[in-house]
């Protein structure tokens, strides 16, 4: 390995910075699941999301949304996943430091780490992880003059509530699962809905377009091949938008919400500048320890990259309990890092304040 993140050519003010064992950067269900590998082994962590709340993806982007791949749950809303991973870390009482990005990472000379935010918080750390996902992110938008007035209250990138749109007139952009699911949830509960899509060919998996195109025929819900042209304002108030269908024609459409997906713009962002070793927005890692071109820096979960990689959050927790072992050796590399088990170690079980039970 080399080190890619070169000292830093001046030296950080460490005054006031925060003394940390290891950083991690994204509150996703790895980083979160990181923060509990790392409890198990004695080893504090702060951790930092550019979000104002801890999830990530799954509590951004469809928090609602069902999960069948956590082991031993055959079943999990992705909010709560996030709400069982926050319940499981409780007894290392971490500190987050939410709505703040990654501005600044230096590699000190004593292999020590200084690590600063765009809000000015500080660090001195020992390791870095990155669980940042596919890094930030942001939607790609609708693209009509104005929409952006009512970003979050009539026009929606994404839904934190399905129960919020019950009722509603609703039109949905978009051609991909998200849109395709939430159109199939829909569909029935809202008052009135009509899918927007600019071309025949769907991204969707096809049993859900099928549905899609069922409920079309059942007349329970409207489908236009078209783009957004404008909103309609009426009174300060968006009343509707105006759809070019692929035939040139307008038509415009009453709603009282517009929820559009388009997808992302998955950007490592600052993280690009840092000088690990990057393929195509994922970051090199070995398999043995999940440790990036520069020593003492992790990534785990979906922003990594490594022969036979698979993004499944299941992945990133293997990954995760690796990468705690690694840090523990680098933090005592004298000291044998031993395997025990929750079930039977009783330092373990302090930990996690359950001795005794």
């Amino acid at each position: 390995m080399t080190d890619a993140v070169t000292p830093s050519s001046r030296a950080p003010d460490l005054a006031g910075a925060i003394q940390a064992d290891v950083v991690v950067v994204g509150a996703g269900p790895c980083g979160l699941f990181q923060i509990f590998e790392l409890g198990l082994l004695g080893i504090k962590a702060h951790i930092i999301d550019s979000l104002q709340h801890p999830g990530g993806q799954c509590a951004e982007l469809y928090p609602d949304k069902p999960i069948y791949d956590i082991p031993a749950l055959p079943v999990c809303g992705a909010q709560e996943l996030i709400d069982r991973l926050l319940e499981q870390i409780k007894p290392f009482n971490t500190q987050f430091h939410l709505g703040e990005e990654v501005t600044e990472v230096a590699k000190l000379d004593d292999d020590w780490f200084y690590v600063a935010t765009a809000r000015g918080t500080r660090f001195h750390t020992r390791a870095i992880v990155i669980a940042g996902g596919v890094g930030s992110f942001q939607p790609r938008r609708l693209g009509c003059a104005g929409a952006d007035a009512f970003e979050g209250t009539q026009v929606h990138y994404r839904v934190r509530s399905a129960a919020d749109f019950h009722g509603k007139r609703l039109v949905i952009f978009g051609g991909g699962d998200s849109a395709l699911d939430w159109v199939l949830d829909l569909c029935g509960k809202a008052s009135d809905l009509t899918l927007v899509h600019r071309r025949a060919e769907f991204r969707a998996a096809p049993a859900s377009v099928a549905k899609m195109r069922d409920l079309v025929a059942a007349g329970s819900m409207h489908y236009i091949e078209g783009i957004a042209q404008e909103i309609v304002v009426e009174d300060g108030v968006l009343r509707g938008v105006r759809v070019k269908r692929t035939n040139g024609e307008i038509e415009t459409l009453s709603t009282d919400q517009i929820l559009a997906f388009f997808g992302l713009h998955p950007k490592l962002g600052p993280i690009a500048e840092w000088g690990l070793t990057i393929d195509r927005r994922a970051i090199h890692v070995d398999t043995a320890r999940f440790e990036t071109s520069t020593p003492g820096i992790f990534a785990v979960g979906d922003i990594n990259v490594y022969p036979g990689k698979k993004k499944l959050i299941l992945s990133g927790f293997h990954e995760a309990a690796l990468a705690a072992f690694a840090i523990a050796e680098r933090m005592n590399p004298t000291k044998k890092v031993h395997l025990q088990y929750t079930t039977t170690s009783p330092i373990m079980q302090k930990r996690l304040g359950v001795a005794g039970q």
